[in-house]
């Protein structure tokens, strides 16, 4: 994999990831570097992804008038932008490098922040608008399908678990980051005259005040400093350079489309419920007297899938992927069956196991996150791996927008243990893919 390239201010001018004196020498030290200015990055870019999640928990309380399928939608759309622009994301790289292509879409973080800043502040903003806001939230949830590929390439084989490992769940603690962060946030008044004039929130005939749009403003300084820190810190592997039309031979291998389905049904479960958790709490259990405040707890699903994904990229190293995968699915499958008993709740006491088997799911989609990122590097070549990792995270990044939409709307139809049956008959049948392709043995592609 070695290469040279002209020096520039973007390219560097060789790159061997295989060569283990090269990679001794300068390689690692350029490679961790990456790793660290992109993940700061990508914690932005899942904090502005899911920041519409945590607001519009509090919107009916100011003063906006939706109902709660509205408010299912605006959590949505970010997840429909997110898949969308994963698409684009995927073929970045090896088209514009790592340098422009990081720098660039984290400075765009700025669009839905501010502008969500200045919609929150009048209960008027038409609900269209809202949409484009969420929709452009999305930003940040197709960053991911050119941060990962871009990390790819700058580590050796026997190392992509780990390292895509630690990329990806600090990245997603974005998410958690947002939930919890947001909250808090909104109920100081110290931002008052940076931020504007308060909202009158009221709860249970209780009025509080708030400044909403300080959950959309606190991202801005920091998603400055990353651009720039990006800017000067970052540099592009000459390897990945390859036009769009060489690209697209990764959907000829029905391997791309196999690893799609698995990381569907891990990350897009994750990415999923972390965008309807909140709103899933609130219509399900907070009607109760004295029931739980959602954005007391949603945090918590995507912290423990995080954390799980940070945990078991090294142990996919040492285990297999593939092996990890399965332990994953079938996680996730008796937690998803337990799950619907606790979905058409008749009292609160029934609140604690519907937590618990939620956290659950988290913790094994990020596993399952982990080890599926393990498997795609050991079953594709250097630059297919890059495109195939960015082609599935795009699609399950659809997540958000098919499970907000469908859990809204099953909870307004009462269908929602269905929904978790269905989404169990799924899992089963990616464990299925799994274990015959990639996991038992004489596989095709065991990893």
């Amino acid at each position: 994999m070695a290469t040279e390239r002209r020096p520039s201010a973007t390219w560097l001018p060789s790159w061997n990831r295989d060569d283990d004196a090269f990679m001794e020498a300068q390689g690692f030290r350029i490679a961790w570097r990456t790793m660290w200015i992109t993940t700061f990055c990508l914690i932005l870019s899942f904090s502005t992804w899911f920041m519409v999640s945590v607001m519009a928990v509090r919107l009916q309380g100011i003063g906006f008038k939706l109902d709660a399928g509205q408010l299912f939608w605006l959590t949505a759309m970010p997840g429909l932008a997110g898949g969308t622009l994963r698409i684009i994301h995927t073929f970045l790289i090896p088209i514009v490098g790592t340098r422009h292509t990081i720098a660039f879409s984290t400075i765009l973080l700025l669009l839905p922040c501010i502008g969500w800043s200045m919609a929150v502040q009048n209960p008027n903003t038409p609900y269209s608008t809202l949409l484009m806001l969420a929709f452009l939230a999305g930003l940040g949830g197709g960053n991911f399908s050119s941060f990962m590929p871009s990390t790819s390439l700058f580590f050796p084989k026997r190392l992509q678990g780990t390292a895509l490992g630690i990329q990806a769940g600090v990245g997603n603690f974005g998410v958690s980051v947002a939930q919890f962060l947001i909250p808090w946030v909104i109920g100081l008044s110290m931002f008052a005259s940076v931020v504007g004039a308060p909202q009158n929130f009221t709860k249970a005939g209780k009025t509080t005040q708030i400044y909403l749009q300080t959950g959309a403003l606190i991202w801005a300084p920091f998603i400055v400093v990353a651009a720039l820190i990006a800017w000067f810190g970052l540099k592009s592997v000459p390897t990945a350079k390859a036009s769009l039309a060489q690209q697209t031979d990764i959907f000829k291998n029905k391997h791309t489309w196999l690893m799609t389905s698995l990381y569907i049904m891990t990350f897009g479960s994750f990415s999923g419920f972390s965008a309807a958790f909140p709103l899933m709490i609130k219509e399900l259990y907070a009607k109760f007297p004295d029931g739980p405040d959602p954005l007391k707890y949603a945090f918590l699903g995507p912290l423990v899938g995080a954390a799980s994904r940070v945990l078991f990229g090294p142990i996919s190293d040492k285990l297999g992927g593939a092996r990890v995968t399965q332990v994953s699915g079938i996680g996730m499958l008796l937690c998803a069956l337990a799950v619907s008993k606790y979905v058409h709740p008749t009292s609160l006491e029934e609140f604690g196991p519907f937590l618990w088997l939620m956290l659950g799911i988290f913790f094994f989609s990020g596993v399952g996150n982990a080890s599926t990122f393990k498997q795609m590097p050991m079953i594709f070549e250097a630059r297919q791996a890059g495109g195939v990792i960015g082609w599935t995270s795009a699609i399950a990044a659809y997540g958000p927008f098919i499970f907000s939409v469908l859990i809204g709307a099953s909870i307004k139809g009462s269908w929602t243990a269905s929904f978790f049956y269905g989404v169990a008959a799924f899992y089963l049948f990616n464990l299925a893919i799994n274990a015959y392709y990639y996991g038992r043995k004489g596989a095709e592609k065991p990893c």
